[in-house]
C-alpha cells in the first residue's frame, strides 16, 4: 500500500494553476517538486498534506480518504501521521523553543531526541523564546518539532531555505536516517537543485504539468 496516493488533482485560483496531475508516494520514498516560481508547488504541496481542497481529484493518505474525513479525523491525521514543515515556521512565539517541543512531545505521546538537537545546532538555544532566534535557528527548531511527532510523511517547502550549505547537508542526512529508521517518505518543494539531487525521485511542476525527471 502506498503511503499517499494523489490522483488527477486541479487546482485554481483566479486562473488554472494545474490540472489532472498525480503522485504517488511509497514508504522509503524521498521526493523533490520543482518548478519556477508561480507553478503552484507549495500549493500542491498544501494539497497532499490535508491543509488544501483541490478542485478537482482525491487524495487518499495512509488508505484513508481524505473526502470521506470529517474535519476533526483530518485534524487527527495531520496531528498524528503528517510532518508539514513550512517556510514561515509556525512556531509558538511567546514560548522558548523547547516548549515548542514539548507541545509536540506531549500531543505525539514521543520523547525530545537531544542528540538531534545537538546534530541541528540548536541544543543550546532551547531555553530561549522563539522571537529572540535567528530565522535559520527557527527553521531548525520546527524541523525537529516534526521530528519529534515521528510522522509517517514529511511534507517539507524549501526546508534549508534559511541555512548555510553545512547544516542543510546534515538535515538532509538527518531526514535520509528518520526515513529508513522508520519507513517513512519524505515529500519536499524546492529551488535548490543541490537538495532536489538528493532526493530519489525528483518532480517538476510547469505549464500545469507535474513531470517526472528523475
Amino acid at each position: 500500500m502506498n503511503l499517499l496516493n494523489a490522483t488527477l488533482i486541479s487546482h485554481s485560483f483566479d486562473y488554472d494553476l494545474f490540472s489532472d496531475i498525480s503522485l504517488h508516494v511509497s514508504a522509503g520514498d524521498r521526493i523533490a517538486i520543482t518548478g519556477v516560481s508561480g507553478s503552484g508547488k507549495s500549493t500542491f504541496l498544501h494539497i497532499l498534506s490535508t491543509l488544501l481542497k483541490p478542485k478537482v481529484g482525491n487524495v487518499e493518505i495512509l488508505g484513508k480518504d481524505l473526502n470521506s474525513l470529517t474535519e476533526k479525523e483530518l485534524v487527527h491525521l495531520r496531528s498524528n501521521d503528517l510532518g508539514i514543515i513550512f517556510q514561515s515556521h509556525y512556531l509558538f512565539r511567546g514560548f522558548s523553543a523547547m516548549e515548542n517541543l514539548e507541545v509536540a512531545s506531549m500531543l505525539s505521546h514521543e520523547k525530545i531526541d537531544n542528540e538531534l538537537l545537538k546534530r541541528l545546532g540548536i541544543a543550546e538555544v532551547m531555553h530561549q523564546k522563539v522571537s529572540e532566534l535567528s530565522g535559520g535557528q527557527q527553521q531548525r527548531v520546527s524541523i525537529a518539532r516534526v521530528l519529534t511527532k515521528k510522522p509517517s510523511i514529511i511534507f517539507a517547502d524549501e526546508p534549508t531555505g534559511n541555512l548555510d550549505n553545512k547544516t542543510a547537508r546534515e538535515v538532509m542526512n538527518i531526514f535520509d536516517e528518520y526515513i529508513t529508521q522508520n519507513g517513512a517518505a519524505l515529500v519536499l518543494v524546492t529551488h535548490d537543485e543541490s537538495l532536489a539531487n538528493r532526493c530519489d525521485k525528483i518532480y517538476h511542476l510547469e505549464n500545469k504539468e507535474l513531470t517526472q525527471v528523475k
